[in-house]
């Protein structure tokens, strides 16, 4: 090899292959000398760039499955509560209906019971003349058996 050809690729070449540049990556910006100050982001070359903006396509596009999925999730629970809501609608509705006949049967035993009450009542109330009757009888047969013995006590020994 001769002295004037370089070895290796010429600047011009390697930067535009996506090659650092002699200067650095920064490119024409020097390197920060204050730590305390932020430094301008160095100009990316073409194949950088081009390999930051797949990138950020990648993330974006991950970033929309994740909101996607996120958003099933969201369906998915929200016809969990669709589901539940009818559930405990159908329920409430069986249970109603339950309790509605229930009350149906017990006013057909109360009506039964009352009609056996009644019953019950009305041969009460029967035996209870029947005992005002005999007691008006035993007050007569008192009252006459006290006349009889009145009339005993009242009559002279003779």
């Amino acid at each position: 090899m001769s002295q004037e050809e370089p070895e290796g690729p010429e600047p011009e070449a390697a930067a535009a292959a996506g090659g650092p540049s002699p200067a650095g990556l920064g490119g024409d910006e020097p390197p920060c000398k204050e730590p305390d100050r932020p430094c301008a982001e160095p100009a990316l070359a073409p194949a950088s760039s081009r390999y930051f903006a797949s990138l950020d396509a990648t993330v974006e596009g991950l970033q929309q499955q994740v909101r996607d999925l996120i958003g099933r999730i969201n369906e998915g629970r929200e016809e969990d509560h669709r589901v539940l809501r009818g559930f405990r609608e159908s329920l409430m509705q069986k249970v109603s209906e339950l309790a509605e006949q229930l009350e149906e049967r017990l006013f057909r035993l109360y009506g039964f019971h009352n009609e056996l009450i009644q019953e019950r009542l009305q041969a009460v109330a029967e035996v209870m003349e029947r005992v005002e009757e005999v007691q008006a009888e035993l007050r007569h047969v008192c009252c006459t058996v006290e006349a009889a013995y009145r009339d005993l006590l009242l009559q002279p020994e003779a």
